[in-house]
Order: structure tokens, then sequence, then C-alpha cells
């Protein structure tokens, strides 16, 4: 029901000084606000930017139109790695991002995106709404002037495009390849030269020979995107990326001088904007591998060793970032604790149906 049909309904039942009171009294609770959002993305990644999109769209209609949020792509207001500060600074009252692209100001940002041997989608959505990690990560986020939301996950992600093939360990020394975050600090123990590039540049990069591997998100991005046009091997799974939250930042200050309605709106609005990300790469992930396959990808599944030496330096990784950071090590113990407690319940359950399901469905094509 419109609100101003419902006013005018109302009014009939009641005498007239009731009535005038109650619109202003609604007009006071429902203020005019016009905020500007900023993104670490743009049009060409439809998946991405059309979830801010959503979001806003929610914001207004759940308001009237009251409160809305105009939405620029990267590179208007500032560069898509320029989010945090844009945000932390008012330059824009909000913005959406990935975490983990400010690793370079605190490797441990990255437990807000993905991290390597990290939870995927449905764990790392269990971990923030029920089992504490929204605490941990507000209370990382707040001396930066951030309130993160959840703003949606790309689930687990692929291991990237490689102009060669990597048949053991030895292949990674001295590629260089573009990866973000945590991934790039354990790459580089394995050999690789990581290279942190904004999504925009990816490409030129890679085919003016600048990079040797790219990895971003999986199927549909990356067919958007072009890679297979330059890097024919296409390898998973993404170790470093068992699953990738995105996540809507809100400068602390602007989101103090919401009303409380506001507020509950930015809430559900981002968890049902983020929702629909997930849901968008799950739907449309499988055919977009099948056309990279029939236009020349090469299918390939790591090496035994290059996993089992990823894991050794993720481990080693950890190990000294906590001995550096007590509050990096806060979030990791907790956060990885919670790994280890659902892993082996996800693998008797989710686990052992996906097995069996791809093999009877494999069989019954023969």
């Amino acid at each position: 029901m419109q609100r101003r049909s419902f006013l005018k309904k109302a009014g009939l039942g009641a005498v007239a000084g009731t009535a005038a009171v109650a619109a202003p009294a609604l007009a006071q609770s429902n203020p005019k606000i016009s905020w500007k959002m900023t993104s670490s993305y743009g049009p060409s990644l439809p998946p991405l930017y059309s979830t801010a999109e959503l979001f806003c769209k929610m914001v207004s209609e759940a308001t009237d139109g009251n409160f809305s949020i105009r939405l620029y792509p990267a590179g208007e207001i500032v560069p898509g790695f320029g989010v945090m500060d844009a945000v932390g600074n008012r330059t824009v009252e909000c913005g959406q991002t990935a975490s983990y692209y400010f690793y370079g100001k605190d490797p441990a940002f990255c437990f807000d995106t993905a991290v390597p041997f990290g939870l995927n989608a449905r764990q790392m959505y269990a971990w923030v709404y029920e089992a504490g990690g929204m605490a941990l990560l507000r209370e990382l986020f707040a001396p930066r002037n951030i309130v993160n939301f959840p703003l949606g996950n790309t689930g687990t992600q692929m291991g990237g495009w490689y102009r060669k093939e990597i048949k053991s360990v030895s292949d990674l020394q001295g590629l260089k390849m573009r990866t973000a975050g945590f991934a790039g600090e354990v790459m580089s123990r394995m050999g690789v030269v990581p290279q942190q590039i904004p999504p925009g540049d990816i490409y030129p990069s890679l085919e003016k020979g600048t990079l040797d591997a790219v990895e971003f998100v999986g199927p549909v991005d990356d067919e958007k995107l072009g890679f297979q046009k330059v890097a024919k091997y296409y390898y998973y799974p993404g170790w470093w990326e068992g699953s990738a939250q995105v996540s809507l930042y809100v400068n602390d200050g602007a989101y103090k001088e919401l009303p409380k309605t506001y507020q509950a709106v930015i809430e559900m609005a981002s968890r049902a904007a983020g929702g629909k990300l997930l849901g968008d790469y799950d739907a449309n992930n499988p055919a977009a591998l099948r056309r990279l396959i029939a236009g020349g990808a090469v299918l390939k599944a790591f090496p035994r060793d290059v996993m089992d030496a990823a894991f050794k330096a993720s481990d080693e990784a950890y190990k000294e970032f906590c001995a550096k950071s007590e509050h990096f090590k806060k979030i990791h113990d907790h956060y990885m604790a919670f790994r280890d407690s659902v892993v082996p319940w996800f693998r008797v359950g989710e686990g052992s149906y996906d097995n069996y399901l791809g093999i009877a469905l494999a069989n019954q094509k023969k």
C-alpha cells in the first residue's frame, strides 16, 4: 500500500487534527536524502555492477524515493581501487568493492573477501551472520570510518588463464600474474611475480605480454573480458578464493545520520541484492564455461604438487602474519576455527552428494 493512500484512508475515520499531525511526523521520519556511491567495477562486469544497481534501486523503492543513491562506475569519481579512501573520507557516502584489494593497507582486510583455502560461499555467509564474523569485521573497519555490509558472493572462483601449461611448481617460477590480496603473497612464495591491476586494465596487460597469466572471477566475467583470446589454458580450482565476498562500504558518519528505518533498509537491501549476485553466477557460469571450451579454451586442473605447495605456503604466511599483528591473529584464529569445524560436515553432506551425482550423470551419458 502506498504511504499517501494509507494516510488518506486513515484520515477518513479521524478528526482533521489527527490527519494533520500524521503527515508531518511521517515526513520527519522519512527525510529526503541523496547519496553518491562509487564502485570498483563498471557495466563491463554485469553481475557485479548490476548488484550495486539493484541495491540502489531497492533502497529507493523501499523509501518511496526519499532515500536515493546515485551509482558511479570505477573511474568516474575515483579509481577502482580508491573506494576505501573515498568512503572513509566521505568523498562519497558509500561504495561497492572487494576488501582484499586493500591488502596493502592491512592484510586482515582479506578476511572480508577471501583468503587461500578459506570458506566457501555458504560457509562465509554462516561465519559472518551466524558465527560472530560480522563483529570482528566491523571492529576491523571502524578505524577507517567505515561500516561494512556483505553485498553478495561470487562463489568458488577459477584458477585463472595461462599462456603455458602448469605441469609442476617449477612452471610458476618468474610467472607475472595478475592476482589480488593474500593470493599474491602466497604465490610469490611459489615463484610467481604477482601484479595487482584494476579490472579494466587486465586484458590490455595480458594482450601486450606485460602479464603471463591472470585470474579474475570465473567463466561469466572471464568470457566477457575476453581472456581466452590471449591465454588458452584455463585452470581450476581457485584455491585462493573458495568464495569471494563483495562488500558495501558506508561512511560511518553518514550512516549515523540516517534514521533507523533507513539503516534497516541498507541492511535488508544489501542482503537481498547480494543474494542475486551468487544466483547470477551459479545460473550462468555453466553455460559460459561450455562456450569458452567450445571456443578453444583448454580446461586443466592444477597438479597435486601445486596444490600441496600452495597449501603449505599459505600456512606459513598465516603464521607469519599472526606473529606480526594481534588483530590479524584474532580474526584468523576465529575464521579458521570455524572453517575447520564446518568442513567435515560439508564433506559428508555436500561433497559426497556432489561427487556421486557428478559420476552418475557422467556414466548415464556413456
